[in-house]
């Protein structure tokens, strides 16, 4: 249950920095999805949330 929630609050963080996060190269990666669903692009970034926690990872090792 745990794990669900950290993705959906994952999902909307994701979904509020797209812009950004396309500039830096990250949305782009196979495996992150973008959709237009009800008059609203939608992005579900698989790849990148699995690169962004690897790096959080090891930020996490080196403090």
């Amino acid at each position: 249950m745990r794990w669900l929630l950290v993705f959906l609050l994952a999902f909307l963080v994701f979904n509020g920095l797209a812009a950004w996060l396309r500039r830096i190269g990250l949305g782009k990666l196979p495996g992150d999805f973008s959709f237009r669903l009800g008059g609203r692009d939608w992005y579900v970034p698989l790849a990148s949330s699995l690169v962004l926690s690897l790096l959080a990872m090891g930020i996490g090792q080196l403090i």
